[in-house]
């Protein structure tokens, strides 16, 4: 189902390998994980302006159904700054509402508030904490984001291990 609805991935730039991993993974024909990138949308050139950079992510993520954060330390630093993009986004993807899973890197199952942006946390945001792994980004996506809207929980959640071990 998670490859139904544009999945915006943010992430440090220093973690762009982890992205580009994240690519490798749902053109493997061996792994069962698919998603519909939100980046194939309104491209910016390395030479773009900031303010042109800012409205196309807007746009991207005006499209985007669900997010994933690639979860490391410079996710959080960055996602907490106010000043580069990685912050824009955080601000953009609480202001649609957007449900957002947090891929921890280093694959902890548990909720790692080091790797969670801090605006998120702050505002008791509804997230999903899992492991960086395919199997569980895919399950998150495609149960977790569909009822997300109807939830009223708030703050960091994480799956128990029989969810793992069922994966």
């Amino acid at each position: 189902m998670s490859y139904r609805n544009k999945t915006y991935v943010a992430f440090a730039s220093e973690n762009i390998h982890l992205y580009r991993l994240m690519e490798a993974w749902r053109e493997n024909e061996k792994i069962d994980f698919d998603f519909y990138d939100a980046h194939d949308l309104f491209l910016s050139r390395d030479t773009s302006k900031p303010e042109t950079i800012k409205r196309n992510l807007r746009q991207r993520m005006g499209n985007a159904k669900q997010i994933v954060i690639i979860g490391t330390p410079e996710a959080k630093k960055k996602g907490g700054d106010g000043e580069s993009f990685l912050a824009y986004e955080v601000d953009v993807m609480m202001e649609y509402d957007l449900p957002v899973v947090v891929a921890n890197v280093g694959r902890s199952k548990k909720i790692e508030r080091s790797l969670i942006p801090s605006p998120l946390l702050h505002a008791d945001y509804y997230t999903l904490s899992v492991s960086f792994s395919p199997a569980i980004i895919r399950f998150a996506l495609d149960n977790y984001a569909p009822q997300y809207a109807g939830s009223d929980k708030t703050g960091p959640h994480y799956y128990k291990q029989h969810i793992y071990d069922g994966l």
